[in-house]
């Protein structure tokens, strides 16, 4: 597959092999109730590897907040119809009115001229099922606003006054605790305290914020710039305590003859740099501060080869130039065959990467992906993104496809060009035919002669492998294309001897194959 760096696409695949074949590489809701509240790879040459499209995505419909219901004005009195009694408050609905009743209720009517049963209180909500006030605590009116005649034998009603009251009771005391709840929030807003926070706050050390402030002073903003003017910003991290900063070589190739180099460190201190060595197939790069201050802490590097998938990831760079940016994930595929290309050069990266949720912009190129312990397990690297570029047709954008090469192979790598300046590539001397339509990686039959097709001293070559011969498997991994072989061969290291099967007239054969090298780009 092909993906993108800093946001270029890699150049589309073409219908059949455009050119000669190149050499394999080294490594290679209903509504409210009315009272209710508002709801708030080849060896000698890297020719370009075609990038599969994808779908752009859509986003989701926003949702519309709830919209609170109208409360409606009291209803007048209609003195001339007998008013029905109300239910009490508690009988209709235990959910008490959004304001207290009292505060809300006007003033209750006349009462007849015997006095009983009592003026209510100022009608709490036990005493109007609207919440309004009105008759509904006393015995109805007659249609001349005079009281019915009393019932005879006042213990029954005495008794019912009683109960009335003890349910009413029990209801107005969970009012009032609810009010007190939400007094001086007449907007129907709650809040809930935390409790006693401490004046210092800390974070466990394990958490994602205590791994993210240890590693953040270790990891630098760089800004790369060339004679031209042009550049771009990206990001790396210490690799020791000399001053070396571990990154990706297209974040500095513009750079790289006659530009500048600076690393802004989290606390916005700005250092020059130099390039030290770069390796373009592996998209690695090593700079080194000219003036190192004192006291770098190094980022621990972690085994790749342990990682497993769903284990959390870690992401930190500068998407989109916004420094010390952190992000969170977990590791959603391991050796994952990677072509990308910087859109300028012509020629390709490869890696059998680790891919990963966590959100990774241009800008976050050359950052370290950590571990739950805080471990560089990878270099953020590349993206995969929506075939439309993003939005409104700009810079690609992360949607959740990220990779990052494995730290085992970057650490061999950086190694190799701090003590030399120039990268090693593992090889088998062959040239691999990058749009052969085949389950595996088929070596060329055309373009060139047999011997320059298959080196007969190379390790294919001495090995048996012939031109039309289609790789199959690497090391115990299947090969399913030219690229993949790449990144697979360049998972090793020249000199490591690895088991290769292939196929000649559909029939398979597994050999064993020392790795060759070469030394530089090509």
């Amino acid at each position: 597959m092909s993906t993108e760096n800093e946001g270029t696409a890699a150049p589309t695949p073409p219908a059949a092999p455009p050119a000669p074949p190149v050499a394999a590489p080294v490594d290679a809701a209903p509504s409210a109730p009315a009272a209710s509240a508002p709801v708030e790879p080849a060896t000698q040459q890297l020719p370009p590897t075609p990038a599969p499209g994808a779908e752009p995505t859509q986003q989701l419909p926003q949702t519309p907040a709830a919209q609170p219901a109208a409360v409606q004005p009291p209803a007048p009195a209609q003195p001339a119809a007998p008013a029905a009694p109300q239910a009490p408050a508690y009988a209709e609905s235990p959910v008490p009115p959004v304001t207290p009743a009292y505060a809300e209720a006007p003033a209750p009517q006349a009462l007849g001229a015997e006095g009983w049963p009592p003026p209510p209180p100022a009608a709490p909500a036990y005493g109007a099922g609207d919440g309004h006030g009105g008759g509904a605590w006393g015995v109805p009116l007659a249609t001349d606003g005079a009281p019915q005649p009393k019932r005879k034998g006042k213990g029954g009603l005495i008794a019912g006054v009683l109960a009335a009251a003890l349910l009413a009771g029990g209801v107005g005391g969970g009012v009032g605790y609810w009010a007190a709840n939400r007094s001086g929030n007449v907007s129907g807003s709650t809040t809930v305290s935390a409790g006693n926070t401490p004046k210092d706050l800390k974070r466990d050390a394990g958490s994602v914020a205590g791994l993210a402030a240890g590693a953040l002073p270790s990891v630098v903003t760089i800004e790369a710039s060339a004679g031209d003017g042009e550049g771009g910003t990206g990001t790396g991290f210490v690799y020791d305590q000399q001053g070396h900063i571990l990154t990706n070589n297209h974040v500095v190739a513009s750079a790289a003859n006659g530009g500048k180099l600076s690393a802004t460190f989290s606390d916005g201190k700005k250092y020059e740099a130099e390039v030290v060595g770069r390796a373009q197939g592996y998209d690695v790069a090593v700079l080194k501060l000219k003036n190192p201050p004192s006291g770098l802490k190094p980022l621990p590097l972690g085994d790749s080869d342990k990682v497993a998938v769903g284990d959390s990831t870690i992401a930190i760079g500068a998407p989109f130039g916004l420094s010390n940016t952190v992000t969170t994930g977990i590791v959603s595929a391991k050796n994952r065959p990677v072509a990308s290309g910087d859109g300028s050069s012509g020629k390709n990266s490869y890696m059998s990467a680790l891919q990963t949720d966590a959100s990774i912009n241009p800008g976050n190129s050359g950052g370290p992906l950590l571990d739950s312990r805080g471990a560089v397990i990878g270099i953020n690297s590349a993206i995969q993104s929506a075939g439309n570029g993003g939005f409104g047709g700009g810079q690609a954008g992360s949607i959740g496809l990220g990779f990052a090469i494995p730290v085992n192979q970057a650490k061999n790598v950086a190694e190799s060009l701090i003590k030399t300046g120039k990268p090693v590539y593992p090889v088998i001397s062959v040239s691999v035919d990058l749009a052969a339509k085949s389950d595996g990686a088929k070596i060329s039959e055309t373009g060139a002669s047999a011997n320059e097709l298959v080196d007969p001293n190379g390790p294919a070559g001495k090995a048996g492998l012939k031109p039309g011969d289609i790789i199959t498997e690497l090391g115990g991994k299947p090969i399913d294309s030219g690229p993949t072989l790449i990144s697979e061969i360049w998972t090793y290291k020249p000199g490591d001897t690895v088991k290769l099967t292939y196929l000649r007239g559909g029939k398979p054969t597994t050999v064993d194959i020392t790795l060759g090298s070469r030394v530089g780009d090509k």
